[in-house]
C-alpha cells in the first residue's frame, strides 16, 4: 500500500531556507507526494522535545512516511536510519532517538535499517544538512514505493532514549516534564491512570491544586491536574500559563502529593 503523504517535523525554523530545500529535495524525486507540514518549530536540538510531539501526532495521520530531522549529531558517526513499522507507516531521520517513541505509537518497529546506499542520496552530501541530502530523498523514494531493503542494511539496535523519570508511591507522584506545548501547559511523563484514585484537591510542588477533566472546571488561575489528549498528566492553569508559574521546563521533576486516606479503627 503506497502511504498517503510525507509527514515532515524538524528544528529547521521559519526564517531560513532549510524547510523549502527540503521540499525541493521531496519534489524532484516525488513531485505528485503531499507533505504535511508538521511542526519545524522544535526548540533547537531538543531530540526528547521532537519525539514526543512525533509520537503524540502520528497516531492521528494516515499511514504516511514520516520525516523528522532534530540531528545535532548531523555529519558524526550517528546513522541514518529508516523503520518500517506494524502498521505500514515508515519513519527516516537520525538515529539518536528521535523515532522510536512514533514506531512504538504504531505498533511498534518491525524493521530497521541503516541507509548506506548511496545511490538514494543527493549526488552531494553536506556534511551539515543531511536533512536535504539523505532524509528527504528517502523518504520521497519510500513514499513512491520504493523497497526499504534496498536502502541498506537491517540493523537490530536503533537508538531509544532514556525512560523519563516516573515514581508513584503513597500520596505522592513525580514525573519529569515531559513537553511544554504553545499554551504553557505542562505535560508529564506519567500516563493518566496514574491519576485514578488521586482526590479533587492536591498540590502540585506544594501548591494547591485541583485536579479536572476540563480547564475551565476551576476558577480562573487555578492550577489544575488532568488527563491531556495524549492520556497523559498535565498540569495547567485557567487562563494562565503553568510552566511560568512552576518555573517548568523539560525535564524538570515535577511533584503531586495528596492526603493518605485515614485508616479505619474498630
Amino acid at each position: 500500500m503506497t502511504p498517503s503523504m510525507i509527514s515532515f517535523t524538524t528544528d529547521y525554523g521559519l526564517s531560513d531556507g532549510f524547510v523549502a530545500a527540503c521540499h525541493g529535495a521531496i519534489a524532484r524525486l516525488a513531485p505528485q507526494a503531499r507533505v504535511l507540514d508538521v511542526t519545524h518549530l522544535i526548540p533547537p536540538g531538543d531530540v526528547r522535545r521532537a519525539a514526543a510531539v512525533l509520537a503524540q501526532t502520528v497516531p492521528s495521520l494516515p499511514q504516511s512516511v514520516h520525516l523528522a530531522v532534530v540531528d545535532p549529531g548531523v555529519g558524526t558517526s550517528r546513522r541514518p536510519i529508516a523503520l518500517r513499522t506494524a502498521d505500514g507507516s515508515l519513519l527516516v531521520g537520525p538515529d539518536n532517538g528521535l523515532l522510536l517513541p512514533a514506531a512504538d505509537a504504531l505498533g511498534g518497529p518491525t524493521v530497521a535499517v541503516h541507509l548506506t546506499n548511496r545511490t538514494w542520496f543527493a549526488d552531494r552530501v553536506s556534511h551539515t544538512f543531511h536533512g536535504r541530502d539523505i532524509f528527504a530523498p528517502v523518504a520521497a523514494r519510500l513514499w513512491s514505493g520504493a523497497d526499504l531493503r534496498e536502502a541498506g542494511a537491517d540493523i537490530d539496535d536503533p537508538v531509544r532514549l532514556p525512560a523519563p523519570l516516573v515514581s508513584r508511591s503513597e500520596g505522592t507522584l513525580t514525573a519529569e516534564v515531559l513537553t511544554i506545548d504553545h499554551f504553557g501547559n505542562v505535560q508529564l511523563a506519567a500516563t493518566a491512570d496514574l491519576l485514578a484514585d488521586t482526590p479533587r484537591e492536591l498540590q502540585v510542588n506544594g501548591e494547591p491544586a485541583t485536579r479536572t477533566t476540563t480547564f475551565a472546571e476551576a476558577p480562573e488561575g487555578t492550577l489544575v491536574v488532568l488527563a491531556d489528549s495524549a492520556g497523559h498528566v498535565a498540569v495547567a492553569v485557567n487562563g494562565g500559563n503553568a510552566a511560568t508559574r512552576l518555573a517548568a521546563a523539560p525535564g524538570t521533576p515535577i511533584t503531586l502529593t495528596w492526603p493518605s486516606p485515614t485508616p479505619h479503627r474498630t
